[in-house]
């Protein structure tokens, strides 16, 4: 059925359709449609923007609105502006299912192509030309056209005559304006003498009025006239509607017969079994429901029989799974309707409990005795109730424990001092009450076996700690662990069902029964199998109880969620205790790692409690000065034991504790301060007592420097018998050097070692102790200065005087000790950490002082034999007797400085010393020399001058180590000018 005239069945456009038009009257002049005329046109004149913009008849004539749209049935069949119903052959004969189909070319006919008409077109081609030259120049008109034109400008001069006013889309006579503008006053006016004119004018502007209301009618009536011809075509188009209309109905009555038929035949069987498999799928859910309902009704009852043998995390699953099915499966039953809050109520409680039943079980653990090898308790118990506290998300249960072993470490403690008191009969306990002084009046030995003990107990305290520790933290990362595997199985599942619902095809139809989907009964089967592994993965569960034995009703006791939740996964402890881990946990993985954090921190707390009660303990025998009056070696062992200790707490735990360190850092300071001391008054005694003379070297001092010979700077043991047998040495031999020391000098090495060794017992003191000795060398250096040097000896010890002996041997003794610097120094560069080495700069130093100190004293040397050579050689006279007095007691006073020094010094050095003394000695000879004018002219003076010379060179190297000594002595003599 055709909606308009541009959308007509009827084929058009091919050379064939021409069997399938209609007859057409060639006599008959067909014209296209035109419009019809406006029945009112708009004013040529006059401003346009005074009407209004709103549909009009007569302003929108020629624009197309919403009115001129066809769009309903009667529009398409009464369209005015189609003569006949072209559309209507076909569509009555054949029916709406008519198609145009192609009609095959008939082979009798031939082939026409452009190429046929070319002759016909070349000559036309010039009359058409000629036509339309000639059609431009006198357009012709069609009669009709004029006709109508005419009768389109007459009835447009009609309507001009009617005022624009009355074509105004808001005319209307209620607005005052427009009343006063149609009707005016003015000819209403009766008063005075103008009556019978007024009655006049109102006359005629009634007959005016009359006469504007027939151009209108008689308008109206000639447009009615144009389009009497559609009415009369819309009248017979509706009774060849009302067949089509008859035949249709005809259609769809056959059509309803023949799809009873085929549902009487085909579906109705295909559905009773399908709403029988419905009613029995109900039936079963029924059934299983009540089943479901006193399952839960039986909740409460194995609720109190799991808490009656501790099974928290059992009962927790079993109120969860409970509560899941309350809100999803059993909502809205009246029967259950207080259960919810009960439940809740039972939780709470289990909390408690679960609070209760730890912390009496960490009081059990830490204050079971230590000579238990169980490392620990009741791990199965533990593990069962870290999962209930975590499950409850009651993560203070590590402030429980923390201040459970913080009482713990108190009590070993008192219980060490009782058992240790206990066992000595010297102490009253009945005088001496306070269990602290009672421990203060312990010896040495006896405190120390207790302070030993402490620290052994503290260390199984620590142990039994870590391994409870780390139960617990295999738990909480077992959980941790599950999480993420669930995590990442869901995502699995996610894609899988993602790919699964692309997969799924678009066009199933869905045919709905009494409220559910058919399709639901297809994959009933599917939902059967999915719910039993659900049901078997709740099952697999210790604490879950299967709902019943009925095969058929087990996939409906549960649902998905809830059987997700109850899903488990196997982890062992590091004790062998299976871990059986629920998903039902309501801890994220921060949460977890976070706790796992506080586990490892509160293992380091632990070793901080031992330390710290161990620093009270040690402080608490030091209240009266006990620490600070142990010697060296009971110092050490106590260095020992608690570095020992420190040691292993941090093996056990994983980082070292500061307090105890601390403490022993601030004795051992202490110890330093008194030990440096005690050495540094005894060093200054024997200064102070030192005489300046070699003293002899006993064999254990020999033996103490072959052990740092051979690399080893520590203090030799004793030996009994073998050093009663050796005699003291002269010298002290040091790698093929002899050296002639004072008493003073042997001791102090001793000294020296004993800060070494000291450094090796106790490394944490090795800065002090660098210090320390270098403050004991630049005193050594210094005093022995003042003494020696700035003659101090003679007030402190009554010496008479300061001789070269002495000062030789100063000397000697300042070399040994430079000697042994660079080894002090690497002793302790080996036991500095590298960011302290700029500490050894202090061994520079003092190495530069103790040269410039055998420096000075050689000088001093030089200087004394300097004052005898101008003491002498100012007096000496160039005359007979040869040698002279003067060279021979010159040549005495060498003999005995030689005689002095030669013992005491290296050959090296004495031959080093005499060419000084020797430039010294040219100096005042060739300076008295020229104050005699005695020249090397070969006269009699220059001979005795020459004798005298010879006397003193052969003197002089006819001393010990002096042979081979260069003396020079033609520098006495002037150069000639």
């Amino acid at each position: 059925m055709a909606s308009s005239h541009s959308s007509s069945p009827v084929p058009q456009g091919s050379s064939s359709d021409v069997f399938f038009k209609k007859e057409v009257d060639p006599t008959k002049h067909i014209r296209p449609v035109q419009s019809l005329p406006d029945v009112c046109p708009k004013e040529p004149t006059g401003d346009s923007n005074s009407l209004c913009v709103a549909p009009s008849l007569v302003t929108d004539q020629h624009r197309w609105t919403i009115y001129h749209s066809k769009v309903n049935l009667p529009a398409a069949l009464n369209d005015p502006r189609l003569a006949k119903r072209e559309s209507d052959f076909f569509t009555k004969t054949w029916g709406l299912d008519f198609v145009d189909t192609e009609v095959i070319p008939s082979f009798y006919l031939p082939q026409i192509s452009k190429e046929h008409f070319t002759i016909y077109q070349q000559e036309i081609s010039q009359r058409e030309k000629i036509h339309e030259r000639c059609k431009n120049i006198c357009p012709p008109k069609d009669t009709f056209d004029r006709t109508l034109v005419h009768t389109h400008d007459k009835s447009r001069t009609d309507l001009e005559q009617v005022p624009k006013i009355f074509m105004k889309p808001d005319f209307a006579l209620d607005d005052s304006l427009t009343f006063n503008s149609v009707l005016p006053w003015s000819h209403f006016n009766t008063a005075g003498g103008k009556g019978n004119r007024d009655a006049a004018s109102s006359k005629l502007l009634q007959e005016k009025l009359s006469h504007y209301l027939d151009i209108v009618e008689v308008n109206i009536a000639h447009q009615i006239s144009l389009r009497s011809e559609a009415f009369f075509h819309a009248m017979t188009s509706q009774h060849e509607l009302q067949d089509y209309l008859k035949k249709t109905s005809q259609a769809v009555k056959m059509l309803r017969d023949k799809i009873a038929q085929i549902d009487k035949v085909m579906c109705e069987g295909s559905l009773h079994i399908l709403r029988l498999a419905l009613t029995r799928n109900n039936c079963v859910k029924v059934y299983n429901k009540l089943k479901l309902m006193a399952t839960v009704h039986q909740t409460q009852p194995t609720v109190q029989v799991l808490l009656s043998t501790s099974e928290f995390v059992g009962a927790l699953d079993l109120i969860a799974t409970t509560q899941e099915v309350l809100q999803q499966e059993l909502q809205g039953i009246h029967s259950f309707r207080h259960l919810g809050s009960q439940l809740c109520e039972l939780e709470k409680l289990i909390d408690k409990m679960m609070i209760a039943e730890f912390s009496t079980y960490s009081h059990s653990d830490l204050n079971r005795p230590l000579e238990d090898d169980c490392q620990v308790l009741e791990e199965e118990r533990l593990v069962s109730l870290v999962f209930g506290l975590l499950k409850q998300r009651k993560l203070n249960f590590l402030e429980i424990y923390s201040e459970e072993m913080i009482i713990t470490a108190k009590n070993i403690i008192k219980q060490c001092v009782i058992n240790k008191v206990s066992q000595i009969e010297e102490i009253d306990t009945d005088v001496v009450v306070k269990l602290a002084d009672q421990m203060r009046m312990l010896n040495f030995p006896q405190w120390f076996d207790l302070l030993k003990d402490i620290f052994s107990k503290f260390t199984i305290f620590l142990q039994r700690v870590k391994a409870t520790l780390n139960i617990i933290h295999s738990v909480v990362l077992s959980v941790l662990d599950k999480n993420q595997r669930t995590r990442e199985l869901e995502e699995i599942s996610q894609q899988k069902n993602a790919a699964k619902d692309n997969s799924l095809d678009t066009e199933v139809a869905y045919l709905i029964h009494e409220g559910m989907f058919i399709s639901d009964a297809f994959s009933e089967g599917e939902l059967t199998a999915m719910t039993v592994d659900t049901a078997s993965q709740r099952n697999a569960s210790p604490n879950s109880e299967p709902c019943s034995s009925d095969s058929v009703s087990e996939p409906e006791c549960t649902t998905d969620s809830s059987s997700s939740k109850e899903q488990t996964s196997s982890s062992a402890t590091p004790g062998g205790v299976d871990i059986m881990v629920s998903e039902d946990m309501k801890l994220t993985d921060l949460e977890l790692g976070k706790l796992a954090n506080n586990i490892q921190e509160l293992l380091y707390s632990a070793s901080d409690i031992c330390h710290d009660r161990a620093v009270k303990f040690l402080m608490s025998r030091a209240k009266d000065g006990f620490l600070e009056k142990l010697n060296s070696m009971e110092f050490i062992t106590l260095s020992r034991l608690m570095e020992t200790f420190i040691l292993d707490t941090e093996q056990i735990c994983g980082r070292k504790s500061m307090s105890l360190l601390g403490a022993l850092q601030s004795q051992a300071n202490k110890f330093v301060n008194r030990f440096h001391e005690e050495r540094k008054t005894k060093l200054s005694l024997l200064l102070d007592n030192e005489r300046w003379k070699q003293a002899d070297v006993p064999a254990e001092f020999q033996d103490l420097v072959d052990s740092i010979s051979d690399g080893k700077i520590a203090l030799p043991e004793k030996k009994l018998g073998a050093t009663e047998e050796r005699k003291p040495a002269e010298v002290l031999v040091v790698e093929g050097q002899q050296y002639a020391v004072v008493g003073t000098v042997l001791l102090l090495i001793r000294i020296i070692l004993e800060y070494c060794q000291c450094v090796d017992n106790i490394p944490s003191v090795t800065t002090d102790m660098l210090t320390r000795l270098s403050d004991l060398l630049k005193y050594f250096n210094s005093r022995s200065c003042q003494l020696v040097l700035g003659a101090g000896a003679l007030q402190v010890v009554g010496l008479k005087t300061i001789t070269t002996k002495n000062l030789a041997l100063s000397s000697r003794c300042l070399q040994l000790i430079v000697h042994y610097i660079p080894v002090i120094r690497a002793h302790f560069e080996a036991r500095l950490p590298p960011k302290q080495y700029s500490m050894l700069r202090h061994f520079d130093h003092i190495t530069k002082d103790y040269h410039d100190h055998i420096a000075e004293i050689s000088a001093k040397l030089v200087a004394i034999m300097d004052s005898l050579f101008d003491k002498l050689l100012s007096k000496y006279e160039v005359k007979a007797p040869v040698p002279s007095a003067c060279f021979r007691n010159i040549c005495k006073q060498m003999a005995k400085m030689h005689e002095a020094i030669f013992d005491l010094l290296p050959e090296e050095q004495t031959q080093m010393l005499f060419l000084r003394i020797n430039a010294s000695y040219k100096l005042h000879l060739k300076k008295q020399l020229s104050h005699l004018n005695v020249i090397n002219d070969g006269g009699p003076q220059n001979g005795l001058v020459t004798a005298d010379v010879a006397f003193y060179t052969g003197n002089l190297q006819a001393l010990k180590g002096l042979k081979d000594l260069d003396l020079n002595m033609a520098e006495i003599w002037e150069q000639k000018r």
